[in-house]
């Protein structure tokens, strides 16, 4: 990952930050542990995500010397905890997926600790922060072109189909897709599957969004229209329950259930746990719907790409990495100094990533 490592080594001197993150623990994050911690930075790590965590990457994490409060599929009072013991911990910045710490902070009136800046990777971190903000700078690089345009828009689909295809060997020739939203992770993942092979179709509750997804060629309208005619139904969006149980419960028989989106509660899934279900295939789980109708979840509905798979190729998330080193090394600069609020990622910042600049 070359450019995350030219990013590495122009980070300054980092020794007196106490820096806690929030983030997947899988493989491909580690290179920036060891070349935060080499910087003389002081590490708390947890994850956004329970169920993509790695315990090998883990006990890598540990041995590079961060503190790392984490564990697979860990209970959610478990996380929490841990969320509380980062904030407990003193930390002078954040880098977080998600806004964990910030929102624990903000909800629960904790004191608050000496913190200067902070960094937010995701959509649903940035909408969170929506209404009362703590007192110090927090930098958003979501919204960067080289975040959602890369990242978000051509990566989350491939690799979320690509987990799909290796661990139900189906394809989706002959299948109806729906994407439930149409951001730009809707976008990606709806254009792979047209790539792929599916006939596409799209659910999206913004106006704006619709008549776009109408305008790329697919047809479009809400979930509760269209989920009873697919074969396959993925959410990309961040939010909470946005494939309901009621329309789960009008699903056609051998629909598959999939989310790649942020957040593990996007499809409806806990009035599934009274129905009789199979263990089809080690990432999938039958479950028997009182119409008799069998509808098929993969992955019990966590981050397809991630839990399903590995995730984005190395050679596209070093430039993910390399952006989120360099987001790093300005908050813990001149970014500290920014008023409070959410600002964008300064464009400066991010180019030193891009290619023409690498």
């Amino acid at each position: 990952m070359p450019r995350t490592a030219r990013a590495v080594e122009t980070l300054p001197d980092m020794t007196g930050v106490r820096l806690a993150m929030s983030m997947h623990l899988d493989m491909k994050m580690l290179p920036l542990v060891e070349g935060l911690a080499s910087r003389g930075a002081a590490l708390f790590v947890n994850t956004c995500n329970p169920a993509t965590v790695r315990n090998e990457v883990v006990d890598a994490m540990r041995a590079a010397g961060a503190r790392v409060d984490a564990y697979r599929n860990m209970p959610e009072e478990d996380w929490r905890a841990a969320i509380r013991a980062g904030l407990d911990w003193g930390p002078t910045h954040l880098s977080e997926m998600g806004a964990d710490f910030t929102h624990m902070l903000l909800s629960e009136g904790m004191a608050m600790p000496p913190i200067k800046a902070g960094l937010e990777a995701t959509g649903s971190g940035i909408n969170r922060l929506q209404g009362a903000l703590p007192p110090w700078p927090i930098f958003n690089w979501d919204d960067l072109p080289v975040k959602e345009g890369l990242h978000n828009r051509h990566m989350v689909g491939l690799t979320t189909w690509n987990a799909f295809f290796t661990r139900t060997l189906l394809s989706l020739h002959e299948k109806t897709v729906l994407v439930v939203g149409y951001g730009s992770v809707g976008q990606g993942l709806a254009a792979s599957a047209r790539a792929f092979g599916g006939q596409v179709m799209v659910a999206e509750i913004d106006p704006a969004r619709l008549l776009q997804a109408r305008y790329d060629g697919f047809i479009a309208g809400s979930v509760e229209a269209l989920a009873p005619l697919a074969d396959v139904i993925v959410t990309g969006t961040g939010g909470h329950n946005v494939v309901p149980f009621s329309a789960i419960q009008r699903l056609k028989d051998g629909c598959f259930l999939l989310n790649a989106g942020h957040r593990i509660d996007e499809i409806e899934l806990a009035p599934l746990a009274d129905l009789p279900k199979t263990k089809a295939l080690p990432s999938v789980t039958t479950y028997r719907l009182a119409s008799e109708n069998c509808i098929h979840v993969f992955v019990d509905g966590a981050m397809a790409n991630l839990v399903g798979g590995e995730g984005d190729s190395l050679n596209a998330f070093d430039m993910t990495l390399a952006v989120m080193a360099e987001g790093i090394g300005h908050m813990v600069g001149d970014g500290a100094l920014a008023a409070s609020g959410v600002h964008l990622l300064p464009r400066h910042v991010w180019e030193r990533a891009c290619p023409a600049a690498a």
